[in-house]
């Protein structure tokens, strides 16, 4: 009786009442609207409204199916992560909305997998499972409008909307002037993403630093053993650079 309840209350309030009922683009409007009072607070220095406002929107029900359906309609969404569980049903992944708050929340460990690299070596990937994608997938929404706002201009790395192809016409542009420097140095970091220190994350990343916190001690599962993570971000997550969002971003 609660069920047919709540769902004639659906009905007459034009609530979705499943997953295929839901209007995406009013879910992007919603979304997309908060996160522009996000990047405009942020270029205010308003740091105080621009946590709440975070707040709000990892709360809001638009991020949270936004995030769902993420991590469900791309080419990671039959990857899984150590409890081995895949949303691959429209009733799950309706059901999933609802199970992503941030009270009670513990992530689980990362699962080990290495993919080959193109000089023949292999990349040490984290698979995390599809609850805990979800999870960073909703609070990558808060965090994108202030990384886009106080980013360098001319950055392109791991960046929406921007591409090799950008950073190949701005290096044409800078280097086809008559006073343009005669030399590029090219320059890669051994084993970055392994080594980023998390107290210096948890210290400048402008986001909700209990759940980052969690995401960085989670552990790592490799043949069954548990390792624990002191350090670095394991690629292959969504809210950490990934190197392929096909495995399972």
């Amino acid at each position: 009786m609660k069920v047919s309840c709540r769902k004639t209350r659906s009905a007459l309030s034009g609530a979705p009442h499943d997953w295929f009922a839901i209007d995406w683009h009013r879910v992007e409007r919603n979304v997309r609207g908060t996160q522009i009072r996000i990047a405009k607070a942020t270029l205010e220095g308003n740091w105080r409204r621009v946590k709440a406002l975070q707040r709000m929107l990892t709360r809001s029900w638009s991020a949270k199916a936004l995030a769902v359906r993420r991590v469900t309609q791309n080419q990671g969404k039959r990857t899984a992560g150590v409890d081995r569980d895949l949303w691959d049903s429209p009733e799950r992944r309706w059901h999933a909305i609802d199970e992503l708050k941030r009270r009670g929340y513990r992530p689980l460990p990362l699962r080990r997998v290495f993919i080959p690299k193109a000089n023949g070596k292999e990349r040490p990937l984290g698979i995390p499972t599809m609850k805990d994608r979800a999870m960073q997938a909703l609070y990558l929404l808060a965090l994108e409008p202030v990384a886009e706002s106080t980013s360098d201009p001319n950055s392109y790395g791991f960046r929406r909307n921007r591409s090799t192809s950008d950073a190949m016409a701005q290096i044409f542009a800078t280097m086809s002037q008559g006073a343009s420097a005669a030399w590029v140095l090219e320059a890669d970091i051994k084993a970055c993403f392994d080594n980023i220190d998390h107290d210096w994350l948890l210290a400048n990343a402008p986001m909700d630093l209990g759940v980052l916190r969690k995401w960085l001690k989670a552990g790592i599962v490799f043949h069954g053993q548990f390792q624990a993570t002191t350090a670095g971000t394991p690629q292959g997550g969504i809210i950490t650079p990934p190197t392929t969002e096909q495995t399972a971003g």
